[in-house]
């Protein structure tokens, strides 16, 4: 019996991955879909290397080891608080003044995280959205024939990496918790079964959705970076074009706002405060940014294992 929950412990594997995934109610669905996977791995290991005994004595021993499912979810979610602490970036000390919160962004590295991240997410859309569409026109168009089927099974396996490649990515850069394994499968179903919940698994469709949507989103991203990054540095330079009257050099000419800011040392030194304003302004458009698309990709890629 389980002491903790007055029920018995589970005989099979099964039984034993619904227990712990009961016991993580609650908990992140990424932290979920890890404990699952590297319980399976671990429970299938044992059950291998004791061929000759009976699952529910090869569990009932794991239990004592590898503890109860109640045991492992409560260290998981300490192990968990615990390396968030150990990773995460220190944060700068709380600024109370407006002018202190601005300026302040500027000190969290999650801010320069989400900032590559809109400039890496123009050359990630353009690859997601290419393999997606290839691989459903692909395989689809090949369906009418033999080696259309196990084609778009390879399809729809790929996307559920790349959906995992794309959350390590949006994890280091984002600080967003997402899967560190693959998604946990019953392995002991039959293969008919395990394929049919291939294409009922709402994730695998979700995730081929949020690849289609990188396109759009890494330009309109890149597009949007790259503007106010070039026009906020280039208000920052205005007093050195004003010091070296670069805007009369040959090959070197600005029109507009930049030539009337750039003529006198009072409208350069005006140009670099408004740059200076607007770098700051950009960098906290991409710390939301990243927490926006750190949301997005938190609902579309992960599955709540827990139900």
């Amino acid at each position: 019996m389980n002491a903790k929950q007055g029920r018995p412990l589970p005989t099979t594997i099964p039984e034993y991955l619904e227990q712990l995934r009961e016991a993580l109610r609650g908990a992140d669905p990424a932290l979920v879909q890890d404990a699952l996977y590297d319980a399976e791995e671990y429970l299938r290991s044992e059950l291998a290397e004791q061929a000759g005994r009976d699952e529910a004595e090869v569990i009932a021993a794991v239990a004592g080891s590898y503890g109860a499912p109640e045991e492992v979810a409560e260290i998981y979610r300490e192990t968990e608080v615990t390396v968030n602490r150990a990773l995460r970036p220190p944060r700068p000390p709380k600024q109370r003044s407006l002018v202190g919160r601005f300026f302040g962004v500027a000190a969290d590295p999650y801010t320069y995280g989400a900032l590559f991240y809109m400039l890496l997410s123009l050359a990630t859309g353009v690859f997601y959205f290419t393999w997606v569409v290839t691989g459903i026109s692909t395989s689809g168009g090949l369906l009418i024939l033999i080696i259309g089927v196990p084609l778009l099974l390879l399809f729809l396996m790929s996307v559920r990496l790349l959906s995992l490649v794309e959350g390590r990515i949006v994890e280091v850069l984002l600080g967003v918790r997402m899967p560190r394994r693959p998604l946990y499968i019953q392995r002991d179903k039959p293969w008919l079964t395990r394929i049919g919940e291939l294409f009922t698994d709402g994730r695998t469709w979700t995730a081929m959705a949020y690849m289609l949507a990188m396109l759009p989103l890494g330009t309109a991203y890149f597009s949007c970076i790259v503007t106010l990054l070039a026009v906020s540095l280039g208000l920052l330079l205005t007093p050195l074009a004003s010091l070296f009257g670069w805007w009369d050099s040959p090959g070197f000419h600005l029109d507009g706002l930049y030539f009337a800011l750039a003529d006198s040392w009072a409208g350069a030194l005006l140009a670099f405060a408004i740059g200076l304003l607007l770098l700051f302004a950009t960098l906290h458009l991409a710390r939301l940014v990243g927490r926006c698309h750190g949301w997005l990709a938190k609902h579309l890629l992960v599955r709540n294992p827990v139900v």
